[in-house]
């Protein structure tokens, strides 16, 4: 404990927990939805996409990254989601095709131009799994994060019902007037942001688990959408905020650590699954 109120003591700790917090929060919230769609993998796949944009941004020598990676991965959204509609290139094809060209060619552009490192296998693995960036974040960072989260967080309330209707039922929501193909656009591109927001967190191989994990859970216990939703909320903000606290105690890696949270929670969740059901 006492070490824990030293590190409590430092600003970089608290502004790690609440990036990780908002971002946790995010990503749990859309990560229902795109769960019930079953297009739960948009999520691996686009943050195969931003791992390759990271690796243009390198190689271009660009200090702010989040200027390139965020449209590029914006537009590998809309991307996916217009050619995963399309009867000769379904959604889980159009995301395969996407995300392993891109994270192959950002490998491979990092090998090509390595940029002056001497350590290209340390770089790609710290962006692949998370960097220890995060625990030296700045002020404005987080804020940054904090304008993004509040305006991802908006987008989902204001349109809660509508995007209740979209999510369970696309032929009834066009029936009475909801733009289905229009929500279904902005889930991909917030699905974007959080994803662009969260590689600095758990890196981009382990972004989808911040998505699927909480609502997995949730879903084991819980039976309503509203109830599923408020739990893998707190779940997700739980388990990122003793993932972050647990990597500083045992010097582990910030983003499988919270990976690793996200998986006890899931196990737990499944076994109450077996004899409760609300």
């Amino acid at each position: 404990m006492s070490k824990l109120a030293h590190y409590f003591s430092y600003d970089f700790v608290w502004f790690a927990l609440i990036v990780g917090v908002l971002i946790a929060l995010c990503a749990s919230l859309f990560g229902v939805i795109l769960v019930l769609k079953r297009f739960s993998f948009i999520g691996d796949g686009l943050s195969h996409v931003a791992f390759g944009a990271m690796a243009i941004a390198a190689v271009l020598k660009i200090t702010d990254s989040v200027a390139l990676v965020m449209p590029i991965t914006v537009i590998s959204a809309i991307i996916i989601l217009k050619t995963g509609q399309r009867k000769k290139l379904r959604g889980d094809a159009a995301i395969a095709v996407i995300s392993v060209g891109a994270l192959a060619i950002g490998y491979l552009l990092l090998n090509l131009f390595p940029n002056g490192s001497s350590n290209i296998a340390g770089d790609v693995c710290s962006s692949l799994f998370g960097a220890s960036s995060i625990l030296f974040l700045k002020e404005q960072d987080v804020i940054l994060c904090a304008v993004m989260s509040a305006a991802v967080l908006l987008l989902f309330v204001l349109g809660y019902n509508k995007i209740f209707a979209v999510t369970f039922d696309e032929d009834f929501s066009k029936a009475v007037g909801i733009r289905a193909s229009l929500y279904n656009l902005l889930l991909a591109v917030v699905t974007a942001v959080i994803i662009v927001m969260a590689m600095e967190l758990v890196g981009s191989l382990l972004i989808s688990a911040l998505i699927i994990f909480p609502a997995l859970s949730a879903m084991r216990v819980l039976r309503s959408f509203k109830r599923v939703i408020i739990c893998a909320a707190v779940l997700s903000v739980f388990c990122a905020s003793m993932g972050i606290i647990a990597a500083l105690l045992l010097s582990t890696p910030v983003g499988p650590t919270i990976v690793a949270a996200d998986i006890i929670a899931f196990v737990v969740f499944a076994i109450l699954g077996k004899f409760v059901k609300i």
